[in-house]
């Protein structure tokens, strides 16, 4: 895009750290280039070239972007329990999942079979590829970060229990 080809008040697709963000140009900078409002934060960016700016955006196109983006977050939000019909409560955690789980078993059980029981039981929903690893890491990192203080202990290669049972 060309310096003459920049206009105030407009909105631009503009190359900020990486990032493709739509920023409204509110007016030129003092040593070149422009000062800009980015339109998903509001944060002020400087732009010091033209090379930065990728397209120049069309207000209406942006506002209904915009409004599908916080519609479909908004049906994507987890629920908490109100109390209304209609609403369902929020899963439990991983770690929340897996205490839940040894408790009702009273025996050490690997992080595979955990999920499988989680799962099942509908405690907890991944879509993750590998949500024995994640859940193994989780526990691990526990038990690292909290000691005697931690719900797990490990009690054999690749067991967990909960600390009351080993």
């Amino acid at each position: 895009m060309k310096k003459t080809d920049v206009q105030i008040n407009a909105t631009y697709l503009v190359k900020v750290a990486g990032n493709l963000v739509p920023v409204r140009i509110d007016r030129e900078h003092e040593s070149g280039g422009w000062l800009g409002t980015s339109r998903k934060t509001g944060k002020a960016i400087r732009i010091n070239s033209p090379q930065r700016l990728r397209k120049r955006l069309d207000d209406a196109a942006l506002v209904a972007n915009t409004a599908k983006r916080a519609s479909k977050d908004a049906t994507d939000a987890p629920h908490r329990d109100t109390g209304e019909r209609g609403r369902t409560v929020a899963k439990l955690s991983v770690l929340d999942a897996a205490a839940a789980v040894l408790a009702a078993v009273d025996e050490p059980m690997g992080s595979k079979e955990l999920v499988e029981q989680m799962l099942a039981d509908g405690l907890w929903q991944t879509g993750g590829k590998t949500p024995a690893n994640t859940l193994y890491a989780a526990m691990l990192r526990e038990i690292s970060k909290k000691g005697d203080a931690s719900r797990f202990r490990k009690v054999g290669r690749g067991r967990f229990a909960l600390a009351d049972q080993a």
